[in-house]
């Protein structure tokens, strides 16, 4: 049988590399698994009956519950998530406090997507004045992907963000709020409500894992094939040498 002699050097650069790709692999399939719990928490909730925004403060993982509220939008101090496509196009996210009268709570609600084509035009909503009876449901981000500066050095609203975080809104505002988003249902106020539950789906990051352990193995692979294929290189070089010398 061959000696397997890959070299100092690729032995280093698999002893890098390896561990590193099957990380990633394995965190692929753990994202995997976690999308698939959220999907099957999303489905199992929306067939409750809505929750008043009262218990919602109640309940210890409130993702996904659908809530009834009664109350007014203010107009006053809106958010636009921006940086969201829809069918290739340019647009923001509109986000509106909302005061429910029943429980005096603040929560921030996403009224759905609008199209902005031109930057160098405002983004055109309207915000009822009248009290509304909305149905909405909670979204909370797998991942703490959201923040918001609680400051607002020029003091103009709306506020174009890339990115939110109710809990910063509500110390912005000095107000009692609720600490997730929650996402419109149609309705009254409603524009373009198409949002995934989740933004990549399971398949996706198993897709990925695969990927990513066909890297490793291919690593191997090469690392296998290098030291037995090193060794016989050398083995040509030596008898060449040899047949020069006796020359």
């Amino acid at each position: 049988m061959k000696p397997f002699r890959p070299g100092l050097i690729p032995t280093l650069v698999v002893l890098a590399l390896l561990p590193g790709l099957i990380a990633l692999g394995c965190w692929q399939l753990r994202r995997a698994d976690e999308k698939r719990d959220l999907l099957a928490t999303y489905t199992e909730r929306q067939i409750e009956a809505p929750v008043t925004a009262d218990r919602l403060r109640q309940l210890p993982d409130p993702a996904f519950y659908p809530v009834h509220l009664y109350g007014r939008f203010d107009a006053g101090h809106s958010l636009l998530l921006d940086n969201q496509m829809r069918d290739g196009k340019a647009g923001v996210e509109l986000l509106q406090p909302f005061h429910d009268q029943a429980s005096g709570l603040w929560l921030l609600v996403n009224r759905g997507w609008l199209a902005w084509p031109d930057r160098r035009v405002p983004v055109r909503f309207d915000t009822p004045s009248q009290a509304l009876a909305l149905d909405a449901t909670v979204y909370v981000p797998p991942g703490k992907t959201f923040q918001l500066h609680p400051d607002n050095p020029d003091g103009q609203w709306p506020q174009l963000l890339t990115a939110i975080e109710p809990v910063g809104l509500w110390q912005q505002l000095g107000r009692e709020g609720f600490a997730q988003e929650l996402r419109l249902q149609p309705g009254p106020a409603a524009y373009r409500l198409d949002w995934p539950v989740v933004a990549m789906g399971p398949e996706k990051h198993q897709g990925y894992a695969v990927q990513w352990f066909a890297l490793a193995s291919a690593l191997v692979l090469l690392y296998l094939y290098f030291g037995w294929h090193h060794n016989d290189k050398e083995n040509r070089h030596g008898r060449r040498h040899e047949s020069t010398g006796r020359a």
